[in-house]
């Protein structure tokens, strides 16, 4: 059952079937594509986890952008447009997580610490590569999570490299002040 536009939900990152961080988005649009908001400031909740503190643990809110994200069911990962706390557009960012698992309240995530850094001014940077080794030792995902992020991570370099990015759709679009 899809989110009503204008509903707040909850977003729980899992780490081996236990919640490590918690933190309301808004919804934008559930149809196709799960779009929701997360805005500067919103408050960020962690739970005790027996792997250990979130690595943002020290942070009590979200700060200092705005995001939309992006997300379609059963893709290794998810697209965030950021926008700065003027909310004027800074970039792209692809965020390769599990597929996300929807609840009555929300989604829940698991981040696989993967990114692609896509600037507005079109460069592209790959972030945490040499993180992947240390995680996958820490037990932070499994062997076959990581096979299937490095799956999809030239996916994605080839709908850049094509021009065929299934979130264009979204690019004009900005959030409202509030």
């Amino acid at each position: 059952m899809p989110f009503a536009a204008g509903a707040t939900v909850t977003v729980r990152e899992v780490w081996a079937g236990e919640v490590w961080l918690e933190f309301p988005e808004l919804v934008v649009a559930d149809d196709d594509v799960l779009a929701t908001l997360q805005r500067d400031g919103s408050p960020l909740t962690f739970p005790p986890h027996p792997g250990g503190p979130h690595p943002w643990s020290r942070q009590t809110h979200w700060l200092g952008t705005t995001v939309l994200k992006l997300r379609r069911p059963g893709e290794w990962y998810s697209v965030w447009k950021f926008f700065d706390a003027d909310l004027a557009f800074q970039g792209w960012y692809v965020n390769f997580e599990r597929p996300y698992v929807r609840r009555a309240d929300g989604i829940d995530i698991d981040d696989l610490e993967l990114d692609l850094v896509l600037h507005a001014d079109g460069r592209r940077e790959w972030k945490d590569v040499e993180a992947l080794d240390a995680r996958l030792r820490e037990g932070r995902f499994s062997v076959d999570d990581l096979l299937h992020v490095l799956a999809a991570a030239p996916g994605v370099t080839d709908l850049l490299d094509r021009d065929d990015r299934w979130w264009a759709a979204w690019d004009d679009w900005r959030p409202v002040e509030g």
